[in-house]
């Protein structure tokens, strides 16, 4: 399949990126039902699943609309975020935003013209309907995705510092080109393509430029809607997924605390994956100055990289500590 996407240059010039908690609590959603799921997520499926056979999540709205088993679903679960970095709160207001005729259209769009009767109602009342939906992300949100939200906003905002290093060194081509091997720019053009089908679509553009949003309990494919109520959306998988459940879960090798010490040697360990100082320390038990102190003698060392991401300072192992890490 190949999907095309022809921007502008005022629109390319209104592309951004954002992190949307609403988009990882979906995803997340639909990682349960089975849709798509990536081995790098299981970790946390297995802490979801433990979590949930405890205590059931009761989404009677919600869940007909994500795991019905079509090929896919109304876009308008998950709207642009308003700014780079959306709280819960203003996700689920914009989700709240959606028009009566645009939640019609989007429910034909999956379901066709004669709805199950699990989803009638939305388009009956959509107003209250879509109240409700979101009082049980809300709560999805709260029980699956914000106890581990540090974490992964950590991994979101490593990705879009990233990402956009590679666009102020080589442009639009360079940023796509290093997306995702499915995502290229070509003349003019944003072009997703896949071998498992030969269609063509072209996307029907929201208002403005696209929306880059990183994604780290999504599937391993770039998913951009085909029409959508607010601005376009390319959701990617997030770099760092990896090691963003395993950091921090190894014993150092003996021979890396005989050399740093086993505070430091931990540090190094948990930061295979991002982290800000206060993740270490409510992770360690100790004080964010006594993490601050290691992270120092790290970051001399070249064991450890720092960067600014937003308010955020994120700290990151180096290539030279993971090498100390694998000796």
């Amino acid at each position: 399949m190949t999907v095309r996407i022809e921007l502008s240059v005022a629109e390319l010039a209104a592309t951004r990126f954002a992190i949307s908690p609403l988009s990882e609590t979906i995803s997340g959603l639909q990682q349960l039902a089975g849709r798509q799921r990536q081995a790098s997520n299981l970790p946390w499926l297995r802490w979801a699943a433990d979590e949930l056979a405890a205590d059931p999540l009761d989404l009677p709205l919600t869940w007909p609309l994500i795991a019905s088993g079509r090929p896919t679903w109304p876009e308008f679960l998950i709207p642009a975020p308003v700014g780079t970095g959306s709280s819960i709160a203003d996700d689920l207001a914009a989700l709240q935003r959606t028009s009566a005729a645009q939640v019609r259209a989007s429910l034909r769009r999956v379901f066709g013209q004669t709805l199950p009767d699990s989803v009638a109602p939305l388009a009956v009342r959509p107003i209250a309907e879509l109240r409700a939906i979101a009082a049980e992300l809300r709560v999805a949100h709260d029980r699956l995705i914000a106890p581990h939200w540090s974490r992964i906003r950590a991994v979101l905002d490593a990705d879009v510092s990233y990402r956009a290093k590679h666009l102020v060194s080589g442009g639009v081509e360079r940023l796509f080109a290093d997306l995702h091997s499915d995502l290229y720019w070509r003349d003019g053009q944003l072009i997703l393509q896949r071998t498992r089908c030969q269609a063509e679509r072209r996307v029907t553009l929201g208002p403005g430029g696209l929306v880059l949003i990183p994604v780290v309990l999504g599937p391993p494919d770039v998913l951009i809607k085909n029409r959508t109520s607010t601005q376009t959306t390319v959701r990617y998988p997030a770099r760092g997924i990896g090691t963003l459940w395993t950091a921090g879960k190894q014993t150092p090798p003996g021979s890396t605390v005989r050399l740093l010490g086993r505070a430091r040697s931990d540090l190094l360990e948990a930061l295979r994956s991002p982290a800000t100082t206060a993740d270490l320390a409510h992770t360690f038990g100790v004080t964010p100055s006594a993490v601050s102190q290691h992270l120092g003698v790290l970051r001399d060392s070249g064991l450890i990289a720092r960067e600014r991401s937003g308010r955020n300072v994120l700290y990151v192992t180096t290539a030279l500590g993971i090498r100390l890490l694998s000796k």
